[in-house]
C-alpha cells in the first residue's frame, strides 16, 4: 500500500500562518505594555503623552529604518550615534559661520545646513560601505573605529564643550521640531514618511529583494548575478541619509551639539530592529516590525519615567537586556 501523498501547499500555508503569528509578537507586546502603563499611571493614556512618546521615538525610529536594511543584508553599524553628533555639530558650525559672514540670508542658511546634513550622512554611509566591501574589513570593526573618530572630531570642533546655534537661526529653525500639522508634530510625520518609503523599497523593489537575498546567503547571491558590493554599500548610504534626516529634526530641539549628543543611539536603533523581528544574522525583517519595536522601547522608557519602578538611569540597561534576550531567542534563525 502506497503512503498518502504529502500536501506541500498545506504545509507551506501552515508555515506562513506561523510566521504571521511570530510577526504579531512585537504588536502584542506593545499592546500589553500600553495596558500596563495605563493601569500604573493614568497620565500614560493621554493624547499629550502619546504625542510626546511618538515624537521622541521619531529620531531613533528613522535611524532604525535605515538600520533594518543594513542588518537584513548581514551588516551592522555601531557608529550612528556618533555620526549624528558629528553631523549636528558640523551643521551648527557651518550655519553659524555662514550667518556671521553675511553671505546668505537666514532662511537660505537653514536650507543649506539641512542639505549639508543629508550630504554628510550620505558621504559617511558611502565611506562605511566602501571600507566594508572594497576594503574587505568587517562591518563591526569599521563602524567601531568610526564611532570613536566621529565623536572625537565633534569634541575637537566644540573644543570640549558645546556648539550652539545662532539665536536668529534657532528661532527660524525651531518650528521644524515644535510645529504641529493637523495636531501631529512634524517629526512624527517625517517618521511616518520614512517608514512608508522604507517599507516600499524593501518589499516592492528589486533592491529590497536583493538586500534580503544577500543577507540569506551572500555567496548564492553572487552566483545569481546580484551586485553584492553595490547593494551593501547602498544600504549603508541609506542608513547615513536616515541619520542625516534624524539629525535635521533633532538640532532645532535643543539648538546645540556636544560630545554627549546621540550617545547610545546605536544601541536603541539596533534594539528597535531586533525587537521588531529582524534576524540579527540577516536575510529577513520588516519595516513595520522595526517601527513597532522603536515605539515599544520608547513606551518602556516612558513607563519607567512615569512610575519610577526602577531608576531612569537604567533605561540603557533595560534595552541591553532586551537585545540579549531577543538574540537568545533568535538562535539558529536565519
Amino acid at each position: 500500500m502506497l503512503p498518502a501523498p504529502v500536501d506541500f501547499r498545506a504545509s507551506a500555508r501552515f508555515f506562513q500562518h506561523l510566521n504571521h503569528l511570530k510577526g504579531l509578537g512585537p504588536v502584542l507586546g506593545l499592546a500589553g505594555l500600553c495596558i500596563a502603563g495605563t493601569l500604573l499611571n493614568g497620565d500614560f493614556a493621554t493624547i499629550d503623552n502619546l504625542m510626546n512618546v511618538l515624537t521622541r521615538t521619531a529620531f531613533i525610529g528613522i535611524i532604525a529604518v535605515g538600520m533594518t536594511f543594513v542588518i537584513i543584508s548581514g551588516g551592522i553599524d555601531l557608529s550612528v550615534g556618533s555620526m549624528a553628533a558629528l553631523i549636528a555639530g558640523s551643521m551648527i558650525y557651518f550655519m553659524n559661520m555662514l550667518v556671521g559672514a553675511g553671505v546668505l540670508g537666514p532662511l537660505a542658511v537653514v536650507a543649506t545646513g539641512i542639505a549639508m546634513a543629508l550630504l554628510l550622512g550620505l558621504a559617511f554611509g558611502l565611506l562605511h560601505g566602501l571600507l566594508i566591501t572594497k576594503g574587505k574589513i568587517e562591518a563591526f570593526i569599521v563602524t567601531l573605529g568610526t564611532l570613536g573618530i566621529f565623536r572625537s572630531v565633534l569634541t575637537y570642533l566644540a573644543d570640549g564643550g558645546a556648539l550652539t546655534l545662532d539665536n536668529q537661526l534657532s528661532d527660524l529653525y525651531s518650528p521644524v521640531y515644535y510645529t504641529n500639522l493637523l495636531g501631529v508634530p512634524i517629526p512624527i510625520w517625517v517618521f511616518l514618511a520614512v517608514a512608508l518609503g522604507g517599507a516600499l523599497i524593501l518589499n516592492r523593489t528589486a533592491f529590497g529583494r536583493h538586500v534580503q537575498a544577500i543577507g540569506s546567503n551572500e555567496q548564492v547571491a553572487r552566483y545569481a548575478a546580484i551586485r553584492v558590493d553595490f547593494v551593501k554599500t547602498c544600504t549603508y548610504m541609506l542608513l547615513g541619509v536616515c541619520v542625516g534626516i534624524a539629525t535635521v529634526l533633532y538640532v532645532p530641539r535643543l539648538g546645540s551639539a556636544s560630545p554627549t549628543t546621540g550617545l547610545l543611539w546605536e544601541l536603541e536603533a539596533i534594539a528597535a530592529v531586533v525587537v521588531g523581528g529582524t534576524a540579527l544574522k540577516g536575510g529577513s525583517g520588516r519595516i513595520v516590525g522595526t517601527v513597532v519595536g522603536a515605539i515599544l522601547l520608547s513606551v518602556i522608557s516612558n513607563i519607567l519615567n512615569l512610575t519610577s519602578i526602577i531608576s531612569v538611569y537604567l533605561n540603557a540597561a533595560v534595552q541591553g537586556v532586551v537585545i540579549i534576550a531577543v538574540a537568545y531567542f533568535q538562535r539558529g534563525r536565519h
